[in-house]
């Protein structure tokens, strides 16, 4: 019989840290209870133990305190963000019926002893999971320690004990006694070390043989002089470091025993916690678990067996299987595949539909032969909008946050009817957070204009595609020829770890640090060597025309449909900053920075007897931070209508305008851009090629130039540090828990995260505003041009060549007039017969 008892701290202080910050709607942080509940359940699987159980440390002094005023006393306070996770973990441990053991005075580890000692006087097996060195002296005939590292876990019995320190595992108090442990802060002997502790141990056996033998040759004069003057500290570290097996508690492995957990209470825990994916995991909805308190009146709708009348306002979910749900203020029913292929008019009649992503249910739809009825609200669309750092958004997640609901993915009825009543609730909280505008005449309207775009692709020339990829065959072999040609013969240019041997053992290049799996030979790394050996450069051609050959050349081939085009899909629940991404191909991450990669603009052509109209925004996010920070130096920089990088290198360089150098103004560019993304000292110093201090320089002149970034740069992050959440000028909003994080990296990260939302945020909610005026205005004045492509803050219209003047004076203007902002928003457009030919 096997026992699993897991360090309660020690394992939720690993997936504290472990895991990024994750928050509630009402801002309880639960990160650190979903680790724990993930290596438990990698544990259990792992193990297949036959009981479980915690052991938790207890708030107050133990005996060791009692007996050494300084035990742990370097150690820093329980995060805050952690100490309100600890009694939810345990609500949810005795929810899976799990017992907790505990000792007042005394510490986890002994409680762990405690349980290990007496599963050996009972015959069981134990298995303590911990991230704590100490527990390893417990290690018996009955007891193995799994050790959560860095690098992963490490089962120690006995034998792997024996083979990594040299003598048994309750000879570790011993090693303690000699070399002390700063994290508990236990003195030990002062100068020896580890290193030293093992030696000691390993030649004598025990702390007591050490000084029985201060005399022996193996002891040097000053290690024995440290062992003389610190002999109490050895033996007060030796007892502190003991684990007692003694703790009072009443501990029988029987009572650990694998119970089935109490659904109802652990469901409306993982309710409360917005853990709907584990309650898919734990398999806790299911018809003897009541809902949990909702939030709206969840009173059934009756079920019809007929659909309401033509008009009637309702909610339609599409399954996967074909079959539909329908539901209303009176009813819902279920329509079957074939049933459903018959209700053309009344998807096509004047009633107001609420769906669940209306443009993917479009598209389904339309693969049926079925019109695309009016969506007057998006329950998924709503559900990014309000929280947008989500991974995804199912009715069955939806339905469980908002409603307190049961509802299983797929099945028509229940979904639908969800839909329909989460209408009433979403809206409420729109208007709660101010996205009322945002929703309604942002992201809503959006919807119809990306899907008429995805409907309507954009051609590609496929002769022209073929023999890019020919040309880029040729150079790769070209390009691998050479590499061999240095490297003396054949090897794997795609393997890191023939590749770094090569290099950084053959070739004797310089390198970082050597780590289990090999040297690292990514970008940064090649880029530091370019000019140290000549392979280097042709292994980054060759990188970057493989990359173009699979990824586009290739790729693009393998997606271009009947009619020679092809059609992306505009993904609108996926960044949290609110732009639009594009997926299946990725048509927003065609290379423009190298000549060959710029070619592949040339690929994509307008069909006969028309071109590619093609509008760019001029420095959208730069002019939102103008407006947003108010700063008067840079809107007037802006309002002149000259070079903005330019204007900026005069200003910080102190130079006339006219005399401003290519160099200087690349560096202004780097800086005013660098600055949006709340760019480092060290990462502009890379990105420039210049030493730290000097980068410094610049971002300091920068600031002490545009004094008002400089405030607006302190204000944002203090205001999202202070409501938990930081929004664009349209009202989008996006919460930041991590900035209450006491992990210095993490809260530095969303410091930058707070600084730019804002600013990418509003330039995001800027160009869906134009897609919908360009969309309106095309399709009132000229209907045969069509959008067909956004690529962040870029337009493409394909129309007729003969009005293609007058189009791209309609897309720059309604791009330019989309907002009044304290600077101009400028748009150039131009037309061509290409995408390349356009820019």
């Amino acid at each position: 019989m096997k026992l699993l008892i897991l360090d309660g701290n020690s394992v939720i202080n690993r997936a504290y840290y472990g895991v990024k910050p994750l928050t509630t709607r009402d801002g309880l942080f639960t990160h650190a209870i979903y680790g724990f509940l993930n290596i438990l359940d990698r544990m259990e699987k792992q193990e297949q133990p036959e009981a479980v159980c915690v052991a938790f440390d207890l708030h107050g002094p133990t005996f060791r305190h009692l007996q050494y005023d300084s035990y742990k006393a370097t150690r820093h306070g329980m995060p805050e963000e952690l100490a309100q996770q600890m009694p939810v973990m345990k609500e949810v441990l005795t929810a899976m019926n799990i017992p907790i053991y505990t000792a007042q005075g005394w510490e986890a580890d002994d409680v762990i002893g405690t349980v290990g000692r007496i599963c050996g006087e009972e015959d069981w097996e134990c298995v303590i999971v911990t991230g704590d060195r100490d527990s390893l002296q417990l290690i018996d005939d009955h007891v193995t320690v799994m050790l959560e590292t860095t690098k992963g876990n490490i089962r120690y019995d006995k034998a792997k004990f024996m083979e990594d320190y040299g003598f048994e595992p309750k000879k570790l108090i011993d090693l303690k006694a000699l070399m002390g442990d700063s994290s508990d802060n236990i003195p030990g002997v002062k100068g020896i070390g580890e290193k030293t502790a093992k030696a000691l141990l390993q030649k004598f056996g025990s702390l007591d043989a050490v000084y029985e033998n201060l005399d022996d040759k193996a002891i040097k004069p000053k290690q024995r002089e440290n062992l003389v003057t610190y002999r109490d500290n050895a033996y007060l570290s030796y007892d502190l470091a003991t684990i007692r097996p003694n703790a009072p508690i009443e501990f029988d492995p029987l009572d650990a025993v694998v119970r089935p957990y109490n659904h109802q209470e652990l469901y409306n825990l993982f309710v409360r916690l917005e853990f709907v994916k584990l309650i898919d995991k734990y398999h806790l909805r299911g018809a003897d678990i009541e809902a949990a308190p909702v939030k709206a009146d969840a009173a059934p709708l009756p079920r019809r067996d007929s659909l309401p009348d033509a008009g009637t306002p309702c909610a339609l979910y599409l399954a996967p299987d074909g079959s539909m749900g329908v539901a209303w203020a009176d009813g819902v029913c279920t329509v079957t595949p074939l049933e459903a292929m018959m209700m053309a008019d009344f998807l096509a009649g004047e009633g107001e539909f609420v769906l669940h992503d209306c443009k993917s249910t479009w598209h389904a739809l339309d693969h049926l032969g079925l019109p695309a009825p009016k969506a007057v609200f998006d329950t998924a669309l709503a559900a990014y909008d309000l929280n947008p750092s989500a991974s995804d958004y199912p009715v069955s997640k939806l339905a469980t946050n908002f409603l307190g609901l049961n509802v299983e993915d797929g099945d028509p009825v229940a979904c639908a009817e969800a839909v329909w009543k989460l209408r009433e609730v979403m809206t409420a909280e729109l208007k709660e957070m101010g996205m009322e505008q945002l929703y309604f005449e942002i992201e809503l309207p959006l919807c119809d204009v990306l899907y008429r775009m995805e409907r309507e692709g954009i051609a590609v020339d496929r002769a022209t595609l073929d023999a890019f990829g020919k040309m880029l065959a040729q150079r790769i072999d070209d390009c691998e020829k050479l590499i061999y040609s240095y490297s003396d013969g054949p090897f794997n240019i795609n393997s890191p770890k023939q590749l770094g041997a090569l290099l950084f053992e053959k070739l004797e290049l310089p390198h970082g640090k050597k780590t289990k799996t090999g040297y690292s030979t990514n970008v940064e790394v090649l880029e530091k060597l370019k000019d140290r050996h000549p392979i280097i450069p042709a292994i980054m051609d060759y990188r970057m025309l493989t990359k173009l050959k699979s990824t586009y050349a290739d790729g693009l081939m393998k997606v271009i449909e009947g009619d020679g085009r092809v059609r992306t899909t505009f993904q609108n629940l996926v960044t949290a900053t609110g732009r639009l991404s594009s997926t299946e191909p990725n048509l927003q991450n065609i290379p423009v920075r190298t000549d060959l990669g710029a070619e592949i603009r040339k690929m994509f052509v307008p069909k006969a007897g028309h071109v590619l109209v093609d509008a760019d925004y001029s420095q959208i996010e730069l002019r939102v931070l103008a407006h947003i920070a108010g700063d008067k130096v840079m809107q007037e920089a802006f309002r002149s209508g000259l070079d903005v990088h330019t204007v900026t290198a005069s200003q910080v360089f102190h130079v006339p305008f006219e005399e401003v150098t290519p160099l200087q103004r690349r560096n202004a560019k780097a800086v005013n851009f660098g600055i949006v993304y709340g760019i480092s000292e060290f990462s502009l110093a890379e990105d420039l090629g210049v030493g730290r201090y000097e980068a410094k320089d610049y971002i300091d002149a920068y600031l002490d130039h545009y004094r008002g970034v400089r405030a607006y740069m302190k204000q944002v992050v203090a205001d999202a540090r202070e409501c938990g959440y930081t929004q664009t000028v349209y009202g989008r909003r996006r919460s930041i828990p991590e900035l209450k994080s006491s992990n210095f990296n993490v809260r530095s990260g969303a410091e930058r995260i707070a600084l730019n939302t804002p600013i990418q945020g509003t330039a995001a909610d800027l160009i869906k505003l134009a897609m919908i005026r360009v969309d309106a205005a095309l399709r009132e004045r000229f209907p045969e041009a069509k959008l067909i492509l956004q690529v962040h803050d870029e337009l493409i219209v394909e129309c007729p060549e003969a009005i293609a003047p007058e189009v791209a004076k309609l897309v720059s203007r309604e791009m330019e007039q989309v907002a009044v902002l304290n600077v101009p928003l400028t748009a150039e457009a131009k037309w061509g017969k290409s995408w390349y030919d356009a820019k």
